[in-house]
């Protein structure tokens, strides 16, 4: 019996049987065909995705859902005020205001990136102004803002899949500001 890998095992399922072979799908990037006594010839995988080595044996196969199960990974993001003291447990550190954090030297700072691009738009900024009380309808509008930069979170996340990433914010109130609603985003899928 010939099986066909399409997806890490944990969350494939058996969709459809037909000729003796067996199709197992899920969200996984890999195609290979494992027969029961040893592995045959990697099938052609679709254009833009990789094609599988040939292994020995089936439980070879195992090491390439790694990087699958590493993208699957929950993001490990973190938020912190840029004026607390750099850590090695910060992982990845990356401001997310537009404007530099005042009396903060970039040596003190010891960041990795800055995303300014991800931070809220200045008349955005302005009007929120950190109240507490307009909060709701900043977290809204400002998602609304970062619908353009989808491409620029998503990097952020695969990053926060292989490592910590640490979202820096110059704001005074730790729960009403962007690197709080930017660190939602990334956790949820």
């Amino acid at each position: 019996m010939s099986v066909r890998v399409t997806a890490p095992v944990r969350r494939a399922a058996v969709r459809r049987q037909r000729l003796g072979t067996t199709v197992i799908k899920g969200n996984g990037k890999l195609k290979a065909n494992v027969k029961a006594k040893g592995m045959t010839k990697a099938t052609t995988a679709a254009p833009g995705r990789r094609a599988p080595a040939e292994f020995s044996s089936p439980a070879c196969l195992l090491h390439e859902f790694e990087g699958a199960l590493e993208s699957a990974a929950a993001p490990d993001v973190r938020i912190k005020r840029i004026n607390d003291k750099p850590a090695p447990e910060d992982g990845f550190r990356t401001l997310v205001d537009r404007l530099w954090p005042r009396g903060m030297t970039r040596h003190d700072a010891a960041l990795d990136a800055w995303a300014r691009e991800l931070a809220p738009s200045t008349p955005l900024r302005r009007w929120f102004n950190h109240d507490p009380d307009r909060w709701i309808a900043f977290r809204s509008r400002y998602r609304n803002e970062l619908r353009v930069h989808a491409s620029e979170l998503e990097a952020l996340r695969r990053r926060a899949g292989r490592e910590r990433v640490t979202l820096l914010y110059a704001a005074r109130d730790a729960k009403h500001n962007n690197a709080v609603v930017i660190m939602g985003l990334l956790r949820r899928r």
